[in-house]
């Protein structure tokens, strides 16, 4: 088992504090592509694939940069490649400074893609600590309150950005529409455009402060270098490589699905919403409800996870959930549908950390490597919505959302049933 360099003392509450408040400043950060989405739409004039690049753009970056996060955090250690990875996102978000001024959406996307990079190497450094940084029995019950600090500031940050830039945006929509001279069109939206201005730089400001608080704080060092001992506390040999893990290269492809479902659940249901013919003041805030009901199921983890329950059956059953209430949502029509997506949160809520250390379980030395393969697996947040987009304009909102989501739970039902064990890759 993995081994801080700091005394027991040391690695009590105080880690769980500090990476809480990391995982509730990325979750308020990741969660405002809901609310950009449908606000980039209406600010830079684009049809519904194009504003789905916002994800694109954000999701994509976890893919590129996940492994360079491995070697990375190899040099800096845990705490000096967290503050790097903030110091990364403050600067993605400074970045929609000019591309709001100039309405410019590959400015926007270009931001949004630092963020992610910067993202990408938070997440590669503290999942894995938050993991290891006790027994591995208990990593679900440690990831779900990290998860209850970042869904709660997911649910917050919808609600404040869209008080804040989408206020009224039925009208300006609808004003946008029926103006004919061009002139008057770019000052009403360069005008909306301008709204993410103040936002954003509350936003770099907050995370320079954090990087700065977490390079001066307490955090222990994890050393993930080590071999890894198995429960009679023998060592166990390191296989050949890190592809050599059955249950890693198969949680790989399981959390790539995860987050695009997740992200479905969440970023996509305002468009969705949309697409059923509701206005954009009652879309703006469909994401607050997906999250809350994640909030709801991490709870449920916190309690059950290990005492009542462990994380594969957690995860097995938090599949059937997402399959039953996909059905619904597509069975059911209006309101009752947004209602059965928000409850995906429910049934999303505990597969992250159920799958997360089932993937590193046994790892041992190639923990950070495969740590950065799930990181890159959160590319399923950029892929699964354009599956979306793609058929939905064939055979439409409802159909293509349970043709882009079913698949995805029943693979996700399969790891938690066999996909898991630790035998060697063939």
């Amino acid at each position: 088992m993995s081994t801080a360099t700091t005394s027991p003392s040391q690695k009590g509450l105080n880690p769980v504090i500090i990476i809480g408040a990391l995982f509730f400043v990325f979750g308020f950060v990741t969660w405002l592509n809901g609310t950009l989405i449908p606000f980039l739409q209406l600010a830079c004039e684009l049809t519904t694939s194009q504003a789905l690049l916002v994800t694109f753009a954000f999701y994509m970056a976890y893919f590129f940069l996940a492994i360079p996060s491995s070697y990375i955090l190899k040099l800096t250690g845990f705490k000096k490649g967290m503050a790097m990875g903030l110091f990364v996102m403050a600067l993605g978000a400074l970045i929609f400074l000019p591309a709001a001024n100039l309405r410019n959406f590959p400015l926007f996307l270009l931001g949004l893609f630092v963020q992610g990079m910067g993202l990408a190497l938070l997440q590669t450094a503290s999942n894995p600590y938050i993991t290891i940084v006790g027994p591995i029995e208990s990593a679900a019950k440690r990831i779900s309150i990290m998860g209850i600090c970042n869904k709660i500031a997911g649910a917050l940050s919808p609600l404040i950005l869209s008080a804040l830039v989408l206020k009224g945006a039925q009208a300006i929509e609808d004003q946008a529409k029926a103006i004919t001279d061009p002139a008057q069109r770019e000052v009403l939206l360069s005008a909306l455009a301008q709204r993410v201005i103040l936002p954003y730089i509350i936003i770099a400001a907050v995370l320079i402060i954090l990087a700065l608080l977490i390079i001066f704080s307490s955090l222990p060092e994890i050393n993930t270098d080590e071999d890894h001992v198995d429960d009679t506390g023998a060592v166990v040999a390191p296989k050949a490589s890190v592809f050599s893990y059955r249950n890693l290269n198969l949680g790989v492809i399981c959390l790539f699905l995860y987050v695009g479902v997740e992200v479905m659940a969440g970023d996509v249901i305002g468009t969705y919403g949309k697409s059923l013919g509701m206005s954009l003041d009652q879309t703006k805030i469909f994401t607050s409800y997906t999250l809350v009901s994640m909030v709801v199921g991490y709870i449920i983890g916190i309690i059950c996870i290990p005492k009542y329950i462990k994380q594969e059956k957690a995860l097995m059953l938090s599949a059937i959930v997402g399959m039953l209430f996909t059905l619904a949502a597509y069975l059911t029509n209006g309101y009752t549908s947004i209602v059965f997506i928000a409850l995906l949160g429910l049934a999303n809520s505990l597969m992250w950390p159920a799958i997360f250390p089932l993937a590193i379980k046994g790892l041992g030395r190639y923990t950070k490597i495969g740590s950065a393969l799930l990181v890159m697996g959160i590319a399923g947040g950029a892929i699964i919505p354009q599956v979306y987009a793609f058929f939905e304009h064939s055979m439409g909102s409802q159909s293509a959302f349970l043709v882009s989501m079913l698949p995805c739970y029943i693979y996700i039902f399969y790891y938690a049933i066999s996909g898991h064990k630790t035998a060697s890759a063939r």
